[in-house]
């Protein structure tokens, strides 16, 4: 089976967020064995995109997400990855759009930039309690997601320096926790912290920004924004708030191509 892997939100190699694309024709593999391929790969996100899929469904990819520990409604990086796969290397022209758990997603080329069209995320404010209270800092806001915590702070070297207790983050009710701040040089900051899922950070996580683009459109009114991501590697968005739905563009590259024997 064809696999990539690809650092996504990056303009070069060891940057931005590693993730793996296997392309399928024949259906999907079973769940076991894509969430063994996807401990085997160890990086963040595997997306399986599955092509070919029948005359009921059209030509429309299908996708879906796995990280070591379990599969994911929604992955913005390894979207992103698999959309520079299909563009770069399968031959795929024009406006992506794949079938996922959370609609269609759409993916198309601005430029040198690939951009993601994802839902918007909603978010409920919360009161910080002791079961989530994991980080070596109190936010001064606390917003639930569908899928993960935000917790907004005061200044953007508290995002730098944070320090997540992961033991304790790993028992918390939702996959993980984003931490944000206003940014010095980008319109905010982040980190994202999931070791439920099998991930203890994530380098860079595009459907985050699902939740923070409302966020900070609502604390700032406006509606384009350039975000960066503080881990390690770091990667650089560049978001834009549209209705509905929320647009996250980045750069990807092409670290390795080759074949997984199973």
């Amino acid at each position: 089976m064809k696999f990539y892997h690809v650092d996504s939100f990056a303009s070069e190699l060891f940057r931005g967020n590693p993730a793996g694309v296997m392309i399928l024709r024949d259906g999907w593999l079973d769940e076991k064995l894509m969430l063994n391929i996807a401990m085997e790969n160890n990086m963040s996100e595997t997306a399986f995109v599955l092509l070919n899929i029948d005359e009921q469904n059209g030509d429309t990819p299908h996708i879906r997400w796995f990280t070591p520990g379990a599969e994911v409604n929604l992955c913005g990086h390894a979207t992103l990855a698999a959309a520079h796969v299909l563009f770069n290397h399968e031959g795929a022209r024009g406006e992506l759009c794949f079938n996922s758990r959370r609609g269609v997603l759409k993916v198309s080329k601005k430029g040198d930039l690939l951009e993601l069209d994802f839902p918007k995320g909603s978010i409920t404010k919360v009161s910080l309690n002791e079961e989530i209270n994991c980080f070596n800092y109190l936010p001064d806001e606390v917003y639930k997601g569908e899928d993960d915590y935000l917790f907004v702070f005061s200044d953007e070297e508290k995002i730098r320096d944070i320090v997540c207790d992961l033991p304790k983050t790993s028992k918390i009710d939702l996959q993980g926790i984003i931490v944000t701040a206003k940014g010095k040089e980008h319109d905010f900051v982040s980190r994202y912290f999931g070791p439920k899922i099998g991930i203890p950070e994530d380098p860079v996580t595009g459907s985050a920004h699902t939740l923070m683009v409302p966020y900070w459109q609502n604390i700032t009114g406006k509606t384009i924004f350039k975000a960066m991501q503080l881990s390690k590697r770091t990667g650089e968005l560049f978001c834009e708030a549209a209705g509905d739905r929320v647009k996250i563009a980045g750069k990807a590259v092409t670290y390795l191509e080759g074949e997984i024997f199973i």
